[in-house]
């Protein structure tokens, strides 16, 4: 009896071992066929998203039977492969150039984002400081080898162009939050001293001095006459480099978001009808 017994508890343990094995297989195999199903549906969101980006572009050229889409921030919307998909195009020349923009530029960028006015001042004089070829602090505000040392980093000012806009974290006295807001309103692409008001966000519009509540309406409107750029025509095109944001839509909670910085024109990677600067991707939820 008592063999029997020891037997019978030796089965039950075996049954009880393979039951578990058994679930743990099936949840396993649950959880990995979900990990292949969450990945496919975002590599399926990055591809509509990235048709969004050159959708954009050709619809930024116009045609007979369709008007150019403006580069100056508003909203699009375009339906593909059953997903819509929301688009944001922004000319580079409507952003404040760090490379290029002079210091009470900056200084009123800053206090457009509400920084206190001597916070501004200091953090554009050591935009300049980060950029010249000099070790000479700024009249006003400003940041040299030896400041960065005072607040014990390991490093100083470049002393040389900015090459991505990342590279303002690096800037004595930027903080994350401050980092955050000001990223879509500067460029290291525009090339100009001062940003086309045409495509220019609010804060920068207010940074140069202007009405961004009558210059936005005015867009709206369709009135080009009160946006003109004083360094170009009315009818000139936009400098062809443009940041682009596409969100394309997974299903109701998450979707799939790519921004990019891209140039229009021909590319050195062959079959390609832009150049890339920068890109990012992602995914979000509604």
């Amino acid at each position: 009896m008592r063999m029997r017994g020891a037997a019978l508890v030796l089965v039950l343990w075996l049954v009880a071992l393979l039951t578990a094995l058994v679930g743990a297989f099936a949840l396993t195999a649950r959880v990995e066929h979900l990990q292949g199903r969450v990945l496919a549906e975002t590599a399926a969101g990055q591809e509509r998203a990235r048709a969004g980006i050159e959708y954009a572009l050709v619809r930024l050229q116009g045609s007979p039977d369709q008007p150019a889409w403006l580069a100056d921030g508003r909203r699009y919307r375009w339906q593909f492969d059953q997903a819509r998909i929301d688009l944001r195009i922004i000319d580079e020349s409507g952003k404040i150039d760090i490379n290029n923009a002079d210091p009470a530029l900056l200084a009123a960028l800053f206090q457009a984002l509400e920084v206190e006015p001597n916070r501004a001042q200091q953090l554009a004089g050591a935009i300049i400081d980060w950029r010249d070829s000099d070790d000479l602090r700024q009249p006003v505000g400003g940041a040299e080898d030896p400041d960065y040392a005072t607040a014990g980093l390991p490093y100083g000012a470049k002393d040389a162009r900015f090459d991505s806009v990342g590279e303002l974290q690096r800037v004595l006295g930027m903080d994350a939050g401050l980092m955050a807001r000001l990223v879509p309103l500067v460029t290291v692409y525009g090339d100009r001293s001062r940003p086309d008001p045409r495509f220019a966000p609010g804060p920068v519009l207010a940074a140069m001095g202007l009405d961004a509540a009558a210059v936005l309406a005015a867009r709206e409107a369709g009135d080009a006459a009160a946006v003109m750029d004083p360094e170009a025509p009315p009818s000139a095109p936009g400098s062809g480099t443009y940041s682009i944001e596409a969100r394309a839509q997974l299903d109701e909670e998450r979707e799939t978001v790519v921004r990019a910085v891209v140039r229009s024109g021909p590319s050195a990677v062959p079959g390609m009808a832009y150049t890339v600067l920068r890109w990012e991707h992602g995914t979000g939820t509604r």
